[in-house]
């Protein structure tokens, strides 16, 4: 009864050490993803006059993409500190001393990693799909209400893909533009260069595009084989922005639900190229998530052995770690696009070889066997002396 009580309260311990580091984790590590979207993103607000609101919304949005990879992250750092912090204060010894082994002490991190591997696949399947598309959604709102007023004159202006645009005068309020120069790229086998004196601006009623009335001028079309065609114009109507004004946007992989992404799959006519990028971004909502589970086993083993050199040595060892999970993911992954192995199989390797790793590395503290971390260490004092 007496040991039973000891374990209740040792796992609660535990869950609240991890659970605290874990919150602090995630929000360090988002706000270091969110750091290089900000910088573009204030721009809107200082040089486009977008409102904050918009922006706000716009990094909600953005904030599910970036915890799929930030809470496997958070969760591999806070086991890692809790029981670095565990080892360094002696902790474990009492408990070996207690009776109490080191699979005994993981039940609990096991509980806070199904809890984070729930939460890695909530963002992954639901919050990236749906924070992509209404990013995008916004996006273009924001685009359509601000682009006008982004035209300058005297610089060129590429705010819509595929579209060039160079004007000698812009009145912003009565949109008039004098002295107009376009290069529409949109159409690679035939482009156009548009020279026009005089034109006006305005958004077309119930669509995201732009409609461009442009008069007396020229359109220069080189088209396929050196073919050259001249055209003169008196009034020229062009819409930029939507192709032929449509309100929908443009949807990849990243922006589809689970059962859009295995209809792609399936369909006979998605082309080859397309099925094996589908397939590894299937795969891949569920390998990250997982990788929490894996790093829990890996980072107890760790923590433990890295007993002197405090938070810092286990924030660098975490690092490492992500750094190697990630490059590996990555090399994988572009392999299974190319053809280069089964995105079912090449996908889920990363998380395979940690797990054994972390379960080698475990059995090892569990049979008070040290782990060779002077390799890993010499190779990262070497980064650091780097330039």
């Amino acid at each position: 009864m007496y040991h039973q009580q000891v374990k209740r309260i040792l796992s609660l311990y535990i869950i609240r050490e991890i659970s605290s580091l874990f919150l602090l984790g995630i929000v360090i590590f988002t706000l270091i993803l969110l750091m290089g979207r900000l910088i573009k993103l204030t721009e809107l607000v200082v040089s486009n006059g977008v409102p904050l609101a918009d922006v706000s919304r716009m990094i909600l949005y953005l904030i599910p993409s970036f915890l799929v990879f930030t809470i496997p992250m958070a969760f591999l750092l806070a086991v890692l500190l809790a029981f670095g912090r565990l080892s360094a204060d002696n902790e474990i010894i009492v408990l070996k001393a207690s009776g109490i082994s080191l699979t005994q002490v993981m039940p609990p991190v096991l509980f806070c990693a199904v809890i984070v591997v729930m939460l890695g696949l909530g963002a992954s399947t639901i919050g990236v799909p749906w924070g992509n598309t209404a990013f995008k959604e916004l996006g273009l709102q924001v685009l359509k209400r601000n682009v006008m007023s982004t035209i300058r004159e005297k610089i060129f202006w590429d705010d819509i893909p595929g579209v060039v645009m160079y004007t000698d005068h812009y009145d912003e309020q009565s949109r008039v533009l004098k002295g107009v120069v376009i290069h529409d790229g949109r159409n690679p086998d035939s482009p156009m260069t548009i020279f026009a004196r005089d034109g006006a601006v305005t958004s077309e009623s119930g669509s995201q595009a732009l409609l461009l009335t442009l008069r007396n001028g020229s359109i220069h079309i080189a088209g396929t084989h050196g073919l050259y065609r001249l055209v003169n114009f008196g009034e020229y109507s062009m819409t930029v922005g939507e192709e032929g004004g449509s309100t929908t946007i443009s949807r990849n992989e990243l922006d589809m639900w689970l059962p859009e992404l295995q209809h792609q799959i399936d369909d006979p006519g998605t082309s080859p190229p397309d099925r094996l990028k589908m397939q590894a971004e299937l795969q891949s909502r569920f390998t990250f998530p997982f990788a929490s589970l894996v790093f829990a086993i890996l980072a107890v083993p760790l923590g433990i052995q890295n007993r002197r050199s405090g938070k810092s040595g286990g924030f660098t060892i975490s690092i490492a770690i992500i750094l190697a999970y990630y490059i590996l993911t990555s090399v994988v992954r572009s392999l299974a696009e190319r053809g280069g192995g089964v995105p079912a199989v090449a996908l889920w390797l990363p998380n395979i070889l940690f797990f054994v790793m972390g379960w080698i590395f475990l059995r090892k503290a569990s049979l008070e066997k040290s782990i060779p971390l002077n390799p890993l260490k010499n190779v990262l004092e070497y980064f650091r002396k780097v330039p």
